[in-house]
Order: structure tokens, then sequence, then C-alpha cells
């Protein structure tokens, strides 16, 4: 079941072939979900040349029953809701806001925490190849990628290691494109599929972004 070292070793295979999928990466960039998915969109980022961001999404999970989404809010001030289930199950419009100030100040915290002042890379135009090391439900990803609609991107890439069948079938439909590297079935949970599955660290975070903006500093002056 095991398929890969560790995160650093599925973001190299996936960077691989990510490279053999996508043909034209001009304006293009890598966008990685936080924390797992930034040592994944690394690796991928270095294989294309392509600079390197993270982008933060937070669920909105329903008052007493956190798990179930009821929206998201993302990265740029994007807000997605999900009219139909708070219409549903009666959420009141005081619960919703309060659910959105405390996603919002946990997601601020984490940019400041991530960016250390450096501002987030401007998406209209782009083609966006989002990460992150696994998918087992999607619902994140999902709103990563409304938010990256709404943000007005040119094209969107799904890629990640590992993901079941059924969610990748589910995503797809949704982006331009969807990479993935191994579909087990049946599938458990994306750990399960590492060696090493240590919990990235903050620290951690912060170094690969710090590292890749010297990268997109150096992309931009050969550009010029």
């Amino acid at each position: 079941m095991v398929m890969f070292r560790d995160r650093e070793h599925a973001g190299e295979l996936l960077g691989q072939l990510v490279n053999h999928r996508i043909d034209d990466v001009q304006n293009a960039i890598v966008l990685a979900l936080p924390r797992g998915g930034v040592p994944v969109g690394a690796k991928v980022a270095q294989r294309l040349d392509l600079p390197l961001d993270v982008y933060l999404v937070r669920k909105l999970g329903v008052p007493g029953h956190r798990e179930y989404a009821m929206g998201a809010i993302a990265s740029g001030g994007v807000q997605v809701l999900n009219t139909s289930a708070i219409e549903r199950l009666r959420i009141t419009p005081k619960a919703v806001a309060e659910t959105v100030q405390r996603e919002l100040a946990e997601l601020e915290r984490r940019e400041k925490a991530y960016r250390i002042g450096r501002p987030p890379l401007d998406l209209v135009g782009m083609a966006v190849i989002l990460v992150d090391d696994g998918i087992a439900t999607g619902s994140t990803m999902r709103a990563a990628i409304e938010a990256i609609r709404i943000n007005k991107a040119r094209t969107t890439t799904v890629a990640v290691p590992v993901a079941p069948r059924a969610t990748v079938s589910a995503i797809e439909r949704t982006v331009d494109r969807m990479v993935v590297l191994e579909t087990p079935d049946p599938f458990y949970a994306v750990g399960s599929h590492y060696v090493d599955f240590t919990q990235t660290s903050e620290d951690e975070v912060r170094q690969l972004l710090a590292e890749a903006a010297q990268d997109n500093d150096l992309l931009r002056n050969t550009d010029n």
C-alpha cells in the first residue's frame, strides 16, 4: 500500500508527471495547500521552474458539526457559501457570520505566519497548478478550486500524489486538468500511502516559502 517515502519523494514523482502532462507553462504558478501540500508543491515548482506560493483555504463548519462544511473562505478575501445547506439546516445569519469571523481570524494568522510580509502572487490570467499531499473527500480542494475561479485564473490544474477514484472523478469535472499519481482501491487515508507522514510544521512552511520567494525573484529577473 505504501507508495512514497515522504512528501518530498511524492513531490519529485508528481513533478515529473505534471511536466509530461502540461505543455504550456507560460504565466503559470504552483499553489500549495498548507501545510502538507507545501513540501510537495515545492518539488513540483522546482521541476517545472515555476513560482511557488501558498493558498490558504478554511472550511466553514456547521455549528455543532464542524466536520460538515457550509462553505469556505480562502486567500484574497474569497468567501463561498453553500446557501442550500445553510437554508436546509436553518443556520442563522448570526451563526454564519460568527463562523466566518472565527475562521477568517485563523486564516489571517496563518497568512502572516507563512508570508512574513510578502504579498500573495496575482492570479489573474494565470495557469494555476493546485497541489496537496493527497486528497480524501476533496472538500478543501473543491473550495480552493472555486476560490481560484473567483480570482480569475486562466486555467486550473489539480495535482496530487494520491486520491480515491471517486473523488478524482468528481473533481476532474470541475477543472481543466487533473494529475494524480495513484488512485488506490480501496482507499483508507492519505497518510497510509507514505512511510513518513510526519506533520509539516509552520516553520518548515515558512522556510520553503522563503526559499521559493528567492527563486521567484530569480525567475522574474530572468524573464526581464
